[in-house]
């Protein structure tokens, strides 16, 4: 169930699970990630019993800290974890749970619990460099403004009015794009590239899809795409 393939039957399960580090209250954290996207999604602590019953039914089953209990995600909301692959860490301390999410992972109704940013983030590294803005830091703002709602935030409003008006911004970004190019003015589609790249995020987010899935499914087409003839 590990990324090297540790195949296991029935009977080998409970070895499997003996190798585990777990803490002195027999727990081992377990962090929920979305297949596809690869996205996040939660964090939880399961013991040897759920791990067992997450393995044998295919559905994520955690050790609820506060009602000493088995929890089975879903089992009141309808949110189902279907478990696609199972990985420990090199350490043994840590699970990775690759699933397949219906509905919302996290209780506030949220794809991932994963959606509340700090404010103040830190701008430098080691030796005072300042960080780079990126993508990933760009849907991270975009995604706390869905969440919490600002009054006067355009990202938050155009969000919220539905998936129709975000699309059209995305096309007339795109039309702004083309007569940017035609015209020849460097700056201009700079801009609007960027006003195009922006609102495609927003698509992005309206579905808890995180950049990095179109990074890495342009990774897969590269990899994929057959080597050219060999040179004479």
């Amino acid at each position: 169930m590990t990324k090297q393939s540790e195949s296991l039957d029935s009977a080998g399960l409970k070895d499997w699970i003996d190798t585990l580090k777990f803490d002195d209250d027999g727990l081992i954290p377990a962090i929920v990630q979305d297949a596809g996207s690869l996205q996040v999604l939660m964090v939880a602590y399961m013991n040897r019993e759920s791990i067992e019953k997450t393995v044998c039914e295919g559905r994520t089953c955690f050790w609820s800290r506060s009602r000493k209990a088995l929890w089975l995600k879903g089992e009141t909301s309808g949110h189902f974890q279907d478990v696609r692959a199972v990985y420990c860490d090199c350490d043994r301390d840590c699970l990775l749970i690759q699933v397949d999410q219906t509905g919302a992972a996290c209780h506030t109704g949220q794809k991932s619990c994963f959606f509340t940013t700090l404010s103040a983030r830190p701008r430098c590294v080691a030796g005072g460099a300042a960080t780079g803005f990126g993508l990933d830091e760009l849907y991270r703002i975009v995604q706390e403004r869905k969440a919490s709602n600002p009054q006067g935030s355009y990202t938050a409003k155009l969000l919220s009015s539905g998936q129709d008006r975000v699309l059209k911004k995305v096309a007339e970004e795109a039309g702004e794009v083309m007569l940017a190019s035609k015209n020849g003015d460097k700056d201009e589609i700079i801009r609007e590239m960027a006003d195009l790249a922006f609102h495609s995020l927003l698509v992005l987010a309206y579905h808890g899809i995180p950049p990095q899935a179109v990074v890495d499914e342009l990774a897969r087409r590269h990899a994929a795409k057959p080597a050219g003839p060999p040179s004479s």
